[in-house]
């Protein structure tokens, strides 16, 4: 059965790496999907780009924001966007190329088993590449201590997911305060306390080649405290 498909692809100095994307995804999404490309007035230039490209590429819609808000709102105002159309499944990646878009077709695929997939470094067959020691370690670092202290999944903090469109309609989208790692953390969280099945299939993950990474200490201590924060809320029948 088809169904309609939407990537929610968040920009910010991305011109780099904008159209390989777009152009990649293009060569593996299903006859009707789109991609739609949230640009928060990148200083780049990325925002007048995507402009550019979705004249000439029938499947790309463009969203500008007026600031950077960080990752987290960028996501929901894509998803929004894709709850107010057809969307049945929403996919959500980078645009970097650590997330490959010669996956999407796999995540799409596994969302017929569940009602989130999560795209995982972490499970048999995962990997990541071209990280030093550090950033490994506080990655997986994350990872154990959201699996431990919060729900039973190998990579709570990776940010390649297919969502089906019932679990956005039903988490609260307008109470996810997050950015960043936290953001991934607590919309995984409140799919699976809601009732919804989550899978996670393994992925390759690559270190960007252009441009430079986002991640700052702001980011981590967020993550840090948020998970804490979800498990005391839960407690007290908040999510």
């Amino acid at each position: 059965m088809e169904m309609d498909i939407l990537v929610c692809l968040p920009t910010y100095d991305e011109r780099e790496n904008l159209e390989p994307m777009l152009r990649a995804l293009g060569e593996v999404l299903p006859d009707g999907g789109r991609v739609f490309v949230i640009d928060d007035s990148s200083p780049d230039g990325t925002g007048e780009l995507a402009d550019r490209l979705a004249s000439e590429l029938r499947f790309v819609d463009v969203l500008h924001r007026p600031v950077k808000e960080g990752l987290g709102p960028a996501y929901v105002a894509g998803f929004r966007r894709a709850l107010a159309g057809d969307a049945e499944l929403i996919v959500q990646m980078d645009c970097d190329f650590s997330h490959s878009p010669a996956d999407v077709p796999r995540l799409i695929e596994a969302a017929s088993q569940a009602d989130l997939v999560l795209g995982s470094r972490y499970v048999e067959g995962g990997s990541v590449r071209d990280w030093g020691p550090l950033r490994r370690a506080l990655s997986k670092g994350a990872s154990l201590y959201t699996r431990a202290l919060l729900m039973p999944v190998h990579d709570p903090t990776g940010g390649f997911k297919c969502f089906r469109r019932e679990v956005l309609e039903t988490i609260d989208l307008g109470a996810v305060a997050s950015s960043g790692y936290a953001f991934q953390i607590e919309t995984t969280y409140r799919a699976l306390r809601a009732g919804f099945r989550v899978l996670e299939i393994p992925i390759s993950f690559a270190d960007r080649r252009r441009g430079s990474s986002k991640l700052s200490r702001a980011i981590v201590l967020e993550a840090v405290w948020k998970v804490p924060s979800l498990r005391l809320a839960a407690a007290r029948g908040r999510l």
